[in-house]
Formats: C-alpha cells, structure tokens, sequence
C-alpha cells in the first residue's frame, strides 16, 4: 500500500459515513475532520473508525487499525486533524504490520 491508497481508502469510508447519515459535504484531504469547522461529528468518526478497522482486516495483507492509540487521542498529533493525516496513520500502522 501508498499513500494515494490509503488516501483513496479514507476518502471512500468518509463518504459512506457522510452518505449514511444523509450529508452532503465536499471536503479534500487537507479538510478539518472534526472540531468546529469539522466534516464528521463524534459519532460518525466512530463510525468511520470502525469502517477503517474491517476495511484493515480486509485487505490482502489485512492488519488491526488501532484508532485509539496514545497518538490518536493526543490533541497536538491527532490522527483525526484531516483526511490525510489518518490515512497517514492507516499506512504507518499497515506498513508496520508487515
């Protein structure tokens, strides 16, 4: 896996997020997930965390997508700042596994 890959992947989960609770948003890789300004509420990141991990478990070199890390939860270094930065997190965490 890239990382176009693992932003590809991200992108398509957000959709269904956003697509399952009926909102239409436009967003790109640098747009705030949460917070604010933010595309997702808390409930649909958990929703789409839980995406991630099955989307994890079923790639061909499937892994376990940890989203509640030290890192993740700390507010500096947040995992969930944007698209890009969890797709980050994705592909750090899927290149580790290897």
């Amino acid at each position: 896996m890239n990382e176009a890959k693992a932003i590809e992947i991200v992108h398509t989960k957000i959709k269904e997020v956003l697509d399952e609770d009926n909102k239409t948003v436009s967003f790109d890789e640098n747009s705030s997930l949460i917070g604010s300004s933010g595309i997702l509420d808390s409930l649909s990141l958990v929703t789409l965390c839980t995406k991630l991990e099955d989307e994890a478990l079923d790639l061909e070199e499937s892994f376990e997508f940890d989203w509640t890390s030290e890192k993740a939860m700390s507010n500096m270094h947040s995992i969930f700042r944007t698209p890009k930065t969890l797709a980050q997190e994705f592909l750090r965490q899927a290149c580790e596994s290897k």
